[in-house]
């Protein structure tokens, strides 16, 4: 226990402040006589501060309006006004790792637990255990808070709010943590920057069936409410005091080194060619051998075989559930495709969607007792969800996917979920809810190396349960580069780049109809796990040169882009964007900066790039191929491919003048530390 920590080890014992400590950050607990106080959440402390001085600095006194109420939000407020509860004990454990308090409601005759421990490499990560609802005070400290919300296809628009009389309130009942990411928060100074000021990030490890609450007073004071229904609840609580990016940092941190599919993976991550923007329905073994070959050319390292592979699936009405290749589309079984991958150095993966099952198929003929409703309760594209908290049902389905990976060579399974729960009756939400998880878990289990995608029509099933079992998820279903860049930018603050499928699709977009080039498409798609989702026999050559030279540079730059730091490019200009990944040490980086519109002025913002070493010096080269509308107006084309020697210092406060004035324009920012 950290010297000037205490215990409370009874009802009436006068409990000292608890404290738990990382490199950066101090948590400070009061325990008094029937709650738990957040004292103190931020920068680190003295070890000889006076804790009970830092308290009674953050207290004050009660106004002439004020009820007669503590004056400050607790770990354990909210519920009944009438309850009488009592701190039973509060203490450090661990080693001075964790803080955990104890309080019993004598009128309701209940108990309730608290823990908080530090996790992840980074400083500022905790991990947070509770009953029922997760509370937390919101520091004085913090004057806004930024949310998020989403549809289909338009996931992770991020809204700042201010907390003062805050009246937010967040909910889905999907039985996925959904789409519009209600179930991520994040709380921030008034000063918090990119690069500098204090914010906190708290979430729930699972967003199925959350409940999220900001509630501000006239006071000054605000409490946020998290729960999912579970008996015991689990979250993450992020702190930074470097802003923005010092918080993404931690966040990714945490993901690489807590949560099993993403600390235990090894080797690079995979470039796919995914067939359902190439391809669709309208499949056969000729078509996929012609595009495996395709997308061999252009270096593609994975071929993922989407919907429509299996019998009968001729369009989304029909054979869900029946998970067996289908013989007039592929006479010889899945053996000779996967084959064919394995010739042209590829592996294999397949879409499935086990927990659905189609009205018109031969599983929910044979077997209508396991549909949640009944085969004549309500769809959503076309589906109906099996009830998998049957054991009959639940072996049936594994047997079907296991029985697929233990006759085929098959290294990835895309695993979608495209209809919701509809009612909140329709099954026992909290068994349901964990029982895809399960089942993902048992499957990597059986077969070690196997690696699984998380889909939900896109974004709407993200979340830190899922990415214990899934090494990858699908963040949207909306390939168009300029709302790409939007959403990987808003999903990074909480997952890393290498868990977040970013592909080229084809021009004009099937979902916002925009023409983009390729240059722009696939530069944008470096930045995550690269993939191309587009039949490369239906570009022009040209298309095909400019795509494979960038898929060349991703596996050249997937090492920094993938393990080395994120940080996000800040302009005042909202048409300029971007993103820096910093490497071994700061020793190399890669940056993409972006224009998504017309700029107003002739000349784009400078691309300042943080985190460097002030007084070193780097190489800095733009990357080719460079894009054709904006590489006339290069100062010195030569020195920029070549390379220029700059300080860091140069490049975080005057930046670098790059040509970004016309839409849909992109560079790639090559740096090495010299000397």
């Amino acid at each position: 226990m950290h010297e000037g920590a205490g215990r409370c080890k009874r009802v009436n014992e006068q409990c000292e402040h608890l404290r738990l400590d990382d490199e950066a950050v101090t948590v400070v607990w009061t325990a008094e006589a029937g709650n738990v106080l957040l004292t103190y959440l931020g920068p680190r402390l003295p070890d000889d501060a006076d804790l009970g001085a830092v308290a009674t600095a953050g207290v004050r006194g009660r106004h002439e309006n004020q009820a007669e109420e503590p004056a400050v939000p607790g770990l354990f407020s909210g519920g009944d006004e009438k309850s009488q509860r009592r701190v039973v004990s509060a203490f450090s454990e661990t080693g001075g790792e964790s803080l955990s308090a104890r309080v019993v409601d004598e009128r309701m005759g209940r108990a309730y637990s608290l823990r908080w421990e530090k996790v992840g490499v980074r400083p500022g990560a905790f991990r947070i255990e509770s009953q029922g609802v997760m509370r937390l005070p919101v520091p004085g400290w913090a004057t806004r808070f930024r949310t998020f919300s989403g549809r289909w296809a338009g996931e992770m628009r991020s809204a700042v709010r201010p907390l003062a009389e805050a009246r937010y309130h967040a909910t889905d009942s999907e039985g996925r943590a959904g789409h519009g990411g209600g179930h991520w928060l994040v709380l921030e100074a008034g000063d918090c920057g990119a690069e500098r000021g204090l914010c906190l990030a708290v979430f729930l490890e699972s967003g199925v069936f959350h409940d999220v609450r900001v509630d501000g007073d006239a006071d000054g004071r605000g409490l946020v409410t998290m729960s999912n229904g579970a008996a015991d609840l689990a979250g993450y609580l992020l702190f930074s005091a470097d802003g923005e990016n010092g918080l993404m940092r931690a966040a990714h941190g945490l993901v690489r080194t807590e949560l099993p599919a993403q600390r235990d993976s090894r080797g690079p991550r995979k470039v796919h060619l995914n067939t359902w923007e190439a391809l669709g329905f309208d499949m056969d073994e000729a078509s996929c051998l012609r595009l495996v070959d395709d997308a061999a050319a252009i270096g593609a390292e994975r071929f993922v075989l989407d919907d429509g592979w299996f019998r009968g699936r001729r369009d989304d009405r029909t054979s869900l559930g029946d998970w067996t290749v289908d013989a007039d589309r592929f006479p010889n079984g899945l053996t000779p495709l996967i084959e064919r991958c394995r010739a042209k150095g590829l592996d294999f993966g397949l879409w499935v969607e086990p927990e659905m099952v189609s009205p018109d198929s031969e599983l929910a003929r044979a077997h209508p007792e396991w549909i949640i409703g009944g085969p004549d309760a309500p769809t959503q594209r076309n589906q109906l969800m099996l009830d998998l908290t049957r054991d009959d049902a639940r072996a049936f389905v594994f047997e079907s996917i296991d029985r697929l990976l233990r006759e085929n060579d098959i290294a990835y399974l895309k695993w979608d979920h495209n209809r919701p729960l509809l009612s909140a009756s329709e099954a026992d939400e909290a068994a349901l809810s964990q029982v895809g998880a399960q089942m993902m878990r048992d499957l990597r289990r059986a077969h070690p190396g196997l690696e699984i995608e998380a889909c939900a029509s896109g974004g709407g099933r993200i979340d830190y349960e899922m990415l214990r079992h899934c090494r990858r998820v699908w963040p949207s279903d909306n390939n168009d580069a300029v709302e790409r860049l939007r959403i990987i930018r808003e999903w990074s603050r909480f997952i890393p780049l290498d868990v977040l499928g970013n592909h080229v699709g084809p021009s004009p977009n099937p979902v916002t109809g925009r023409r983009l080039d390729m240059d722009f498409r696939a530069k944008v798609a470096m930045f995550g796990h690269m993939g191309v989702e587009a039949d490369p026999g239906a570009m022009t050559a040209d298309e095909r040169d400019v795509l494979a030279a960038h898929i060349a540079l991703y596996k050249a730059w997937r090492g920094v882009i993938h393990g080395g730091d994120l940080y996000h490019l800040r302009f005042a200009d909202a048409g300029q964007t971007g993103f820096l990944c910093l490497a071994e040490e700061g020793a190399r980086g890669l940056a993409l900066a972006a224009r998504t519109d017309f700029a107003a002025k002739h000349e784009g913002e400078p691309v300042r790039l943080p985190g460097l070493a002030a007084d070193a010096g780097y190489r800095v080269r733009l990357l080719e191929p460079w894009p054709d509308k904006a590489r006339r107006y290069l100062s010195n084309a030569t020195k920029w491919r070549e390379g220029i020697v700059l300080p860091g210092q140069a490049m975080m406060t005057s930046g670098l003048a790059l040509p970004l004035t016309h839409p849909e324009t992109a560079w790639l920012i090559a740096l090495e530390r010299v000397g």
